[in-house]
């Protein structure tokens, strides 16, 4: 009896990994989605995902926003042209680095964090 592939040879593990998600109920979006981004883009100097450094953790960010249907953009937003006051004292500078593509994908990604 010959044994069946898929047809595409990672079409296993991406069902394998949808199963997972769908199991243990976490976002579509695993976390490391878009940690690189956050790294190059030297978010991670003043960030982490679940503990407050200089700024928030991003989970506290994603709690804040959630249910805000404008987050991304507004988020996106200031990633870009900075921010203050929301978070206490500490302004955010602008990240002139960041364009407006890759500011609404890291903002879409804080937001996924839970």
């Amino acid at each position: 009896m010959m044994t069946q592939y898929p047809r595409y040879p990672h079409q296993h593990h991406m069902k394998r990994l949808l199963l997972v998600f769908v199991l243990t109920g976490t976002a579509a979006v695993p976390v490391w989605a878009d940690l690189a981004l956050a790294k190059t883009k030297n978010c991670m100097a003043c960030h982490t995902i679940d503990k407050k450094i200089v700024g928030p953790a991003f989970k506290d960010v994603a709690t804040k926003y959630q249910g805000n249907k404008t987050a991304t953009d507004t988020l996106a937003a200031k990633i870009r042209a900075g921010g203050a006051g929301v978070w206490g004292a500490n302004a955010m500078p602008a990240n002139t680095q960041v364009n407006e593509a890759e500011a609404k994908k890291l903002a879409a990604w804080v937001l996924s964090l839970k």
